[in-house]
Protein backbone atom coordinates (compact mmCIF):
# COMPACT_ATOMS: atom_id res chain seq x y z
CA UNK A 1 0.00 0.00 0.00
CA UNK A 2 1.67 3.20 -1.17
CA UNK A 3 -0.81 5.82 0.05
CA UNK A 4 -0.77 7.33 3.54
CA UNK A 5 -3.21 10.08 4.50
CA UNK A 6 -2.27 12.21 7.50
CA UNK A 7 -5.44 13.37 9.25
CA UNK A 8 -7.31 14.13 12.41
CA UNK A 9 -10.64 12.26 12.65
CA UNK A 10 -12.56 15.37 13.76
CA UNK A 11 -11.26 17.70 11.02
CA UNK A 12 -13.90 18.50 8.41
CA UNK A 13 -11.38 18.96 5.59
CA UNK A 14 -9.99 15.50 6.32
CA UNK A 15 -13.53 14.16 6.02
CA UNK A 16 -13.71 15.61 2.50
CA UNK A 17 -10.76 13.52 1.32
CA UNK A 18 -11.83 10.42 3.27
CA UNK A 19 -15.22 10.48 1.56
CA UNK A 20 -13.50 10.58 -1.84
CA UNK A 21 -11.26 7.67 -0.93
CA UNK A 22 -14.13 5.57 0.38
CA UNK A 23 -16.27 6.36 -2.68
CA UNK A 24 -13.50 5.13 -4.97
CA UNK A 25 -12.44 2.19 -2.81
CA UNK A 26 -8.81 3.30 -3.01
CA UNK A 27 -6.53 1.43 -0.57
CA UNK A 28 -4.72 3.73 1.85
CA UNK A 29 -3.52 3.99 5.44
CA UNK A 30 -4.78 6.78 7.67
CA UNK A 31 -2.43 8.18 10.29
CA UNK A 32 -3.51 10.65 12.94
CA UNK A 33 -1.39 13.76 13.44
CA UNK A 34 -1.38 14.69 17.11
CA UNK A 35 -0.45 18.37 17.30
CA UNK A 36 -0.30 18.12 21.10
CA UNK A 37 2.57 15.65 20.72
CA UNK A 38 5.77 17.56 19.84
CA UNK A 39 7.21 14.61 17.92
CA UNK A 40 4.05 14.05 15.87
CA UNK A 41 3.69 17.77 15.18
CA UNK A 42 7.35 18.17 14.20
CA UNK A 43 7.19 15.22 11.83
CA UNK A 44 4.19 16.76 10.13
CA UNK A 45 5.84 20.17 9.86
CA UNK A 46 8.78 18.46 8.15
CA UNK A 47 6.31 16.82 5.78
CA UNK A 48 4.40 20.04 4.99
CA UNK A 49 5.79 23.19 6.66
CA UNK A 50 2.44 25.00 6.54
CA UNK A 51 1.33 22.42 9.10
CA UNK A 52 -2.19 21.87 7.76
CA UNK A 53 -4.01 18.57 7.38
CA UNK A 54 -4.85 16.47 5.49
CA UNK A 55 -1.70 15.63 3.57
CA UNK A 56 -1.28 12.62 1.29
CA UNK A 57 2.02 10.77 0.90
CA UNK A 58 2.41 8.48 -2.11
CA UNK A 59 5.51 6.39 -1.37
CA UNK A 60 5.50 4.78 -4.82
CA UNK A 61 5.87 8.18 -6.48
CA UNK A 62 7.78 9.79 -3.58
CA UNK A 63 5.12 12.54 -3.66
CA UNK A 64 3.73 14.67 -0.85
CA UNK A 65 0.36 16.08 -1.87
CA UNK A 66 -1.33 18.77 0.28
CA UNK A 67 -4.68 20.59 0.02
CA UNK A 68 -7.94 18.70 -0.22
CA UNK A 69 -8.96 19.47 -3.81
CA UNK A 70 -5.44 18.84 -5.07
CA UNK A 71 -5.37 15.52 -3.21
CA UNK A 72 -8.63 14.37 -4.77
CA UNK A 73 -7.51 15.38 -8.26
CA UNK A 74 -4.19 13.61 -7.72
CA UNK A 75 -5.98 10.45 -6.64
CA UNK A 76 -8.16 10.49 -9.73
CA UNK A 77 -5.17 10.86 -12.04
CA UNK A 78 -2.85 8.36 -10.37
CA UNK A 79 -5.10 6.05 -8.33
CA UNK A 80 -8.51 6.14 -10.05
CA UNK A 81 -11.48 4.22 -8.76
CA UNK A 82 -14.97 3.53 -10.11
CA UNK A 83 -16.31 6.96 -9.08
CA UNK A 84 -15.28 9.83 -11.35
CA UNK A 85 -14.83 12.61 -8.78
CA UNK A 86 -13.73 15.12 -11.43
CA UNK A 87 -15.53 14.68 -14.77
CA UNK A 88 -13.56 14.79 -18.01
CA UNK A 89 -16.05 17.02 -19.84
CA UNK A 90 -14.55 20.56 -19.54
CA UNK A 91 -17.69 22.55 -18.71
CA UNK A 92 -18.88 20.06 -16.11
CA UNK A 93 -15.36 19.86 -14.71
CA UNK A 94 -15.39 23.62 -14.24
CA UNK A 95 -18.77 23.41 -12.49
CA UNK A 96 -17.46 20.74 -10.12
CA UNK A 97 -14.40 22.81 -9.29
CA UNK A 98 -16.58 25.87 -8.69
CA UNK A 99 -18.85 24.16 -6.18
CA UNK A 100 -15.96 22.33 -4.56
CA UNK A 101 -14.31 25.68 -3.81
CA UNK A 102 -17.67 27.23 -2.92
CA UNK A 103 -18.30 24.82 -0.05
CA UNK A 104 -14.72 25.15 1.20
CA UNK A 105 -14.65 28.95 1.09
CA UNK A 106 -18.20 30.00 1.93
CA UNK A 107 -19.44 27.27 4.27
CA UNK A 108 -16.42 25.48 5.77
CA UNK A 109 -14.27 28.56 6.35
CA UNK A 110 -16.91 30.70 8.12
CA UNK A 111 -18.10 27.59 10.02
CA UNK A 112 -14.58 27.13 11.35
CA UNK A 113 -14.49 30.80 12.34
CA UNK A 114 -17.62 30.33 14.44
CA UNK A 115 -16.34 27.13 16.03
CA UNK A 116 -12.86 28.38 16.93
CA UNK A 117 -14.23 31.61 18.37
CA UNK A 118 -16.12 29.62 21.00
CA UNK A 119 -12.86 28.26 22.45
CA UNK A 120 -11.01 31.56 22.49
CA UNK A 121 -10.31 32.99 25.96
CA UNK A 122 -12.48 35.79 27.29
CA UNK A 123 -11.34 39.11 25.91
CA UNK A 124 -9.96 37.52 22.73
CA UNK A 125 -13.24 36.68 21.03
CA UNK A 126 -14.38 38.30 17.80
CA UNK A 127 -18.16 38.83 17.87
CA UNK A 128 -18.08 41.01 14.76
CA UNK A 129 -16.15 38.34 12.84
CA UNK A 130 -18.59 35.67 14.01
CA UNK A 131 -21.53 37.82 12.89
CA UNK A 132 -19.91 38.18 9.47
CA UNK A 133 -19.34 34.41 9.32
CA UNK A 134 -23.03 33.73 10.01
CA UNK A 135 -23.99 36.21 7.27
CA UNK A 136 -21.67 34.47 4.79
CA UNK A 137 -23.19 31.08 5.59
CA UNK A 138 -26.69 32.55 5.21
CA UNK A 139 -25.84 33.67 1.69
CA UNK A 140 -24.16 30.36 0.87
CA UNK A 141 -27.10 28.28 2.10
CA UNK A 142 -29.51 30.26 -0.07
CA UNK A 143 -27.30 29.70 -3.13
CA UNK A 144 -26.95 25.97 -2.43
CA UNK A 145 -30.69 25.66 -1.88
CA UNK A 146 -31.29 27.03 -5.38
CA UNK A 147 -28.51 24.96 -6.93
CA UNK A 148 -29.55 21.57 -5.59
CA UNK A 149 -33.19 22.30 -6.28
CA UNK A 150 -32.27 21.87 -9.95
CA UNK A 151 -29.74 19.00 -9.71
CA UNK A 152 -29.47 15.86 -7.63
CA UNK A 153 -25.94 16.68 -6.54
CA UNK A 154 -23.90 19.85 -6.16
CA UNK A 155 -22.76 19.88 -9.79
CA UNK A 156 -25.00 17.71 -11.90
CA UNK A 157 -26.63 14.34 -11.43
CA UNK A 158 -23.52 12.37 -10.41
CA UNK A 159 -21.57 12.36 -7.14
CA UNK A 160 -18.34 14.34 -7.55
CA UNK A 161 -15.58 16.12 -5.67
CA UNK A 162 -18.02 18.97 -5.04
CA UNK A 163 -20.17 16.63 -2.95
CA UNK A 164 -17.10 15.44 -1.02
CA UNK A 165 -16.61 19.08 -0.09
CA UNK A 166 -20.29 19.70 0.64
CA UNK A 167 -20.88 17.00 3.23
CA UNK A 168 -18.42 18.04 5.96
CA UNK A 169 -19.19 21.71 5.36
CA UNK A 170 -22.93 21.13 5.78
CA UNK A 171 -22.54 18.56 8.56
CA UNK A 172 -20.76 20.95 10.91
CA UNK A 173 -22.36 24.03 9.37
CA UNK A 174 -25.86 22.75 10.13
CA UNK A 175 -24.89 22.49 13.81
CA UNK A 176 -23.55 26.03 14.26
CA UNK A 177 -25.90 27.65 11.73
CA UNK A 178 -29.02 25.51 11.13
CA UNK A 179 -30.84 25.50 7.81
CA UNK A 180 -33.91 27.70 7.51
CA UNK A 181 -37.30 25.90 7.51
CA UNK A 182 -37.99 26.93 3.91
CA UNK A 183 -34.66 25.60 2.56
CA UNK A 184 -36.09 22.25 1.52
CA UNK A 185 -33.70 21.82 -1.41
CA UNK A 186 -30.68 22.23 0.85
CA UNK A 187 -32.12 19.99 3.58
CA UNK A 188 -33.05 17.28 1.09
CA UNK A 189 -29.61 17.36 -0.49
CA UNK A 190 -27.97 17.04 2.93
CA UNK A 191 -30.16 14.06 3.77
CA UNK A 192 -29.22 12.36 0.50
CA UNK A 193 -25.55 12.82 1.30
CA UNK A 194 -26.02 11.38 4.79
CA UNK A 195 -27.33 8.14 3.30
CA UNK A 196 -24.18 7.39 1.30
CA UNK A 197 -22.06 4.54 2.76
CA UNK A 198 -18.89 6.62 2.44
CA UNK A 199 -20.43 9.41 4.48
CA UNK A 200 -21.85 7.09 7.11
CA UNK A 201 -18.41 5.53 7.52
CA UNK A 202 -16.68 8.90 7.95
CA UNK A 203 -19.22 10.02 10.56
CA UNK A 204 -18.91 6.71 12.42
CA UNK A 205 -15.12 7.07 12.53
CA UNK A 206 -15.40 10.64 13.80
CA UNK A 207 -18.07 9.89 16.42
CA UNK A 208 -15.62 8.91 19.23
CA UNK A 209 -14.09 12.40 18.91
CA UNK A 210 -17.33 14.42 18.96
CA UNK A 211 -16.92 15.14 22.68
CA UNK A 212 -14.04 17.43 21.69
CA UNK A 213 -16.18 19.45 19.28
CA UNK A 214 -16.79 22.91 20.81
CA UNK A 215 -20.47 22.80 19.80
CA UNK A 216 -21.01 19.27 21.09
CA UNK A 217 -23.98 20.55 23.11
CA UNK A 218 -25.78 21.53 19.89
CA UNK A 219 -25.18 18.32 17.94
CA UNK A 220 -28.39 16.48 17.01
CA UNK A 221 -28.82 13.18 18.80
CA UNK A 222 -28.82 11.26 15.52
CA UNK A 223 -25.22 12.30 14.90
CA UNK A 224 -24.15 11.08 18.33
CA UNK A 225 -25.81 7.68 18.16
CA UNK A 226 -24.23 4.76 16.34
CA UNK A 227 -26.28 3.54 13.39
CA UNK A 228 -28.01 0.22 13.90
Amino acid sequence: MSLTLYIHPLASLCHKVLIGLYESGTPFEARIVDFADPASAAAHIDRWPVGKIPVLHDSAADAVVPETSIILEYLQRHHPGPVELLPLEPDLQQEVRLWDRFFDLYVSTPMQKIVTDRIRPEGARDPHGVEEAHATIDTAYAMVDRQVGQTRHAAGDDFTMADCSALPALFFGSIVHPFKPDQSGLAGYFERLLQRPSVRRVIAEARPYFDYFPYRDQMPARFLEAAE
